[in-house]
């Protein structure tokens, strides 16, 4: 007799699973990113320059480039791990930074979501980008 607590679905669903969390991990810092560069560089480096970064201009177009390239990267699904990685870092960086302090759930911004964001990102760098992904065309 089965027992109803297991499941055989992983290994048929692996592969979409896969795709449809780096996708989704991919829009959404594409589109933080987008909008950061929508509203200009020096907005953003005015924002992290109340955070106490050095050179906030140029860790604006940094955090950019990071969120709109990487998560472009993410999205195709090419030099996955590394877009993740990266996206990992930005990921502990606003979490230390920006929503730490203000507590795990509070309306406009507690840390429960970019803590989801790391995580996803380092699930997804492990991962890596799975059967439909540029990466493993690449490998053929």
């Amino acid at each position: 007799m089965r027992n109803i607590l297991q499941c055989n679905c992983g290994p048929k669903f692996a592969p979409v699973a896969s795709l449809l969390l780096r996708v989704v991990v991919g829009v959404i810092f594409l589109v933080h990113g987008w909008q950061k560069l929508q509203g200009g560089i020096p907005g953003t480096a005015g924002f992290l320059g109340t955070l106490g970064f050095p050179a906030p201009e140029f860790f604006a177009v940094l955090l950019i480039a990071a969120e709109v390239i990487g998560g472009a990267l993410l999205i195709i699904g090419l030099l996955t791990h590394w877009a993740a990685k990266i996206l990992a870092i930005v990921s502990i960086v606003a979490l230390v930074t920006v929503h730490l302090g203000k507590g795990f759930f509070v309306s406009g911004g507690g840390y429960e979501f970019i803590l989801l964001l790391l995580v996803a990102s380092l699930s997804v760098m492990a991962m890596g980008g799975g059967k439909w992904s540029v990466d493993a065309h690449l490998k053929k």
